[in-house]
């Protein structure tokens, strides 16, 4: 049975229709306005980048940076669907990084390519659906199942190969996907803008879309509309593990080795591009547009301190202050919608 979200039902039957199809676009606008100015800041920042540094504007800065980013936005890509949907998934730099090793494992025991990057990706995805699943139908809170599962699962990395790294002799066909170029377009850039795409367009066009929506503005709402609530939430998290395992495979193949301790710290800065693209941490709005430029520009951020010799740990704390302000402005947009 095809259930439709303009038909909603009670406890005790069908009720009249309810615009929840013009519900659904009003959440998906009240983020314009989050990224129209924050497309403003990043075209600003650019050029004040392009001032203070005359290696910003170069094409060999350039495509760092967009090969330097491009891992981030993937995960984050995944990482909005899940936040959408008012939960959070902690696991994802774990879960990347063991799907990095699973791949050079697989292709150290001459396992095919293909074969070797689908295992991967399968591990990803089912480490993802197994934490939504378990926050979903056991109703725990998602921040606390997935923090769990940042340990497990890096304590697995470790397990794989007793915290070594692995690797050394993985396939030139392999190490070109996350290292290659088209023209002066890392493939890693490549794939990063078809994995937004992609995430889009199943929010925008597609039903599912329309139910993750609807499960992050109202869940008791949704059920009663006839929503699988509990796929749909299990089958997002699913997704982030999906989108996690991509950016460890093509992490893998850039630096031709696997390492148990990479992407430590990924999950804070996926959920900090989320956040700065106009997602509300209680769902229900944003989208991946806001995501993709805010991901662009705290790697702007980053390269322009890189550029004029700024240390990591400065960063750290423009990244932090970054956050904080994002959130307030949500803040102040949802007290203004409320009202």
């Amino acid at each position: 049975m095809n259930h439709k979200l303009d038909t909603p039902v009670t406890a005790t039957g069908p009720v009249a229709a309810t615009p929840s199809r013009s519900s659904v676009w009003k959440q998906r606008g009240a983020s314009w306005l989050v990224k129209g100015n924050l497309l403003i800041v990043f075209l600003v920042i650019c050029a004040v980048a392009a001032m203070l540094s005359p290696e910003f504007l170069t094409v060999r800065n350039l495509s760092n940076l967009l090969q330097q980013s491009s891992l981030t936005g993937i995960i984050a890509v995944g990482m909005t669907l899940v936040i959408l949907t008012s939960g959070i998934d902690l696991s994802v730099g774990s879960t990347a990084a063991l799907s990095g090793m699973v791949v050079a494992i697989a292709l150290d025991g001459f396992v095919p390519v293909p074969l070797a990057i689908l295992l991967a990706l399968l591990v990803g995805a089912a480490l993802g659906f197994l934490m939504g699943s378990i926050s979903a139908w056991l109703r725990l809170p998602a921040f606390i199942v997935t923090l769990a599962g940042l340990t497990a699962i890096r304590g697995l990395a470790y397990l794989t190969t007793d915290g070594k790294p692995v690797g050394q002799n993985l396939p030139e066909s392999f190490t070109l996907l996350g290292g290659g170029y088209i023209g002066y377009i890392p493939t890693t850039g490549i794939i990063f803008v078809v994995v937004a795409l992609l995430a889009a367009c199943l929010l925008r066009f597609t039903t599912f879309g329309e139910y993750i929506y609807a499960v992050g503005s109202n869940e008791e709402a949704a059920r009663l509309s006839g929503v699988p609530v509990k796929w749909v939430q299990a089958s997002v998290f699913a997704l982030s593990g999906l989108t996690a395992a991509i950016a460890g495979v093509l992490l893998t193949s850039r630096l031709t080795i696997a390492q148990p301790t990479s992407f430590q710290g990924a999950e804070l800065d996926a959920i900090a591009a989320v956040v700065l693209g106009g997602a509300s941490l209680f769902g229900g709005r944003g989208g991946i547009g806001g995501t993709f430029i805010a991901v662009l520009l705290l790697s702007v951020l980053k390269n322009l301190f890189n550029l004029m010799g700024m240390g990591s740990f400065f960063q750290m704390v423009v990244t932090g202050v970054i956050l904080i302000l994002a959130l307030i402005l949500n803040k102040v947009l949802d007290v203004r919608r409320a009202n």
